[in-house]
């Protein structure tokens, strides 16, 4: 069973930026679709960015052109770019490793926005 490990979330003020990690237990970037999901308070946990084994990288709407999703496979962890953050994207955010039955979570890290 896979582990991830998330960290860099924070408060922010609008308009800042913050960067999420999550560290795999092991290498399965090539084999696992991998992504990252948030769920706010009173709301249900809603896809934020998710790549594909094979590279192909799909973005909520919400984010597209803000946050930019990548991967260091010589380090087994993935990242999270995030510009120009809103109050809305308050959430706790989380990793997720997926392939076909097979799913990982982490733990979740808090990234609140606010002035």
């Amino acid at each position: 069973q896979v582990q991830l490990v998330e960290s860099g979330g924070g408060l922010v003020q609008p308009g800042g930026s913050l960067r999420l990690s999550c560290a795999a237990s092991r290498s399965i970037f090539n084999l696992y679709a991998m992504g990252w999901y948030r769920q706010a308070p009173g709301k249900q946990r809603e896809l934020v960015a998710r790549i594909s084994p094979g590279g192909s990288t799909i973005y909520a709407d919400s984010v597209k052109g803000r946050f930019t999703f990548s991967k260091d496979n010589t380090k087994n962890t993935m990242y999270l770019q995030m510009n120009s953050l809103k109050p809305e994207n308050t959430a706790v955010y989380y990793c997720k490793a997926e392939r076909g039955a097979l799913q990982a979570w982490g733990q979740g890290t808090q990234v609140t926005v606010s002035s």
